[in-house]
């Protein structure tokens, strides 16, 4: 067995020395363990773009990737290894389909940052067109923010013209109409200067100096209302040109890109679905063989160990079991001994308390008896 075919083997997640007795399996699971190494080798590669996406720099993405692939790597391994076959269609379904299911998640986070990378093309040119409508909403709304003072401003200005040509309008009436009697081509068709004409001139003339006081006032007002807006004007233009270009360049942005082009873009999410059932096919294809080829010699020998394990715990759980329960039962028996010797001792105590106390009562008693004989001695003495 070369050095490579043993690394695959331990990939799988396979007992060597139990495959050893079932040669037959060995390419098995030589085909397991490098389907679960590759997996978790494009885990590691489609972290790596993404980390650098996100954080920029080379180093980082490689040490965070490296983590992000041994993680990939040894739960694909678990799984792997913790399915075991039962010979029941029911049992071996119940115990793949969670893992079947964490498979399927584990191959969609490492298809999305692939997607990025294939379309990498169309992504940008999509960010660009995403950067270019966030300008524009930018404009919108620093435009929206300028637009009702430009509107007050240009409402202003609007109404003092309109004021300035209306007089200027009436002027021009009134001379006319002095200038069209003075030649007989208007008023009374009469070619003079009588006193008609003399009203009209005066009234050209009263028109003509309305007019000048009218542009002597409201000249300077157009003029400082033209200068505010020329001044708005001026600070929105230097507010949209230090305006900085949308930075669009994050992996949320890029994701976004994605979706907005498959939506597009017929062609790109018939293909991003086919990359991710793809990594689907190959990250639940350990399981699949599984759960579908029958049981094989190493799940036989497996059983067998398991087997043997199983009754040499129950073995040396009943002897350890006995054990205790003889221990248990001697010290009961010693207990019971000691109590009734204990019990047997107090009893022949309080037998000798209670001899005691009657040969010391009857000492007494018969002290007593003494004592009243001599005194009956005594007395009869004294008689005497």
């Amino acid at each position: 067995m070369d050095r490579l075919a043993a690394f695959f083997i331990f990939c799988s997640g396979c007992d060597e020395r139990i495959l050893k007795q079932a040669p037959t399996e060995f390419n098995k699971y030589v085909g397991i363990g490098a389907t679960v190494f590759f997996t978790g080798l494009f885990a590691m590669m489609a972290s790596g773009y993404a980390l650098y996406t996100v954080f920029g720099n080379l180093f980082t993405s490689i040490l965070f990737s490296l983590l992000w692939g041994l993680l990939i790597f040894n739960l694909d391994r678990y799984i792997v290894s913790s399915m075991k076959k039962k010979g029941s269609f029911f049992a071996d379904w119940t115990m793949a389909l969670p893992r079947i299911v964490l498979a399927i998640i584990i191959s969609l986070v490492i298809s999305k940052p692939l997607e990025l990378k294939i379309f990498e093309t169309e992504i940008y040119s999509e960010i660009v067109s995403m950067q270019q409508e966030r300008r524009k909403q930018h404009e919108d709304l620093l435009n929206a923010r300028f637009a009702a003072d430009l509107t007050r401003i240009d409402g202003d200005i609007t109404r003092y013209k309109s004021e300035l040509n209306g007089l200027k309008d009436i002027k021009d009436k009134r001379v006319g109409e002095a200038l069209s009697e003075a030649d007989g081509t208007g008023g009374s068709k009469i070619r003079n200067m009588g006193p008609i004409y003399k009203a009209k001139q005066q009234a050209a003339t009263l028109a003509e100096s309305d007019y000048n006081t009218g542009v002597q006032k409201i000249t300077p007002m157009l003029a400082e209302k033209e200068a505010e807006k020329k001044k708005l004007l001026a600070l929105r233009d230097t507010e949209l040109a230090n305006m900085q270009k949308v930075a669009l360049t994050g992996f949320a942005s890029r994701m976004e890109a994605l979706d907005r082009v498959a939506q597009k873009s017929h062609a790109v999410f018939i293909a991003g679905i086919f990359i991710m059932l793809l990594f689907i096919a190959i990250e639940t294809a350990p399981m699949f063989v599984k759960v579908i080829a029958d049981r094989s010699p190493y799940d036989y020998l497996l059983d067998k160990i398991e087997h043997e394990v199983a009754l040499d715990h129950r073995e040396i759980t009943t002897l350890r079991s006995l054990e205790v329960n003889q221990k248990l039962n001697f010290e009961n028996q010693t207990r019971s001994h000691r109590n009734q010797e204990l019990i047997k001792a107090e009893n022949e105590l309080f037998s000798h308390a209670i001899n005691s106390e009657m040969e010391e009562l009857k000492n007494s008693a018969r002290s007593l008896k003494d004592y009243l004989s001599r005194g009956s001695i005594l007395k009869d003495a004294g008689n005497i």
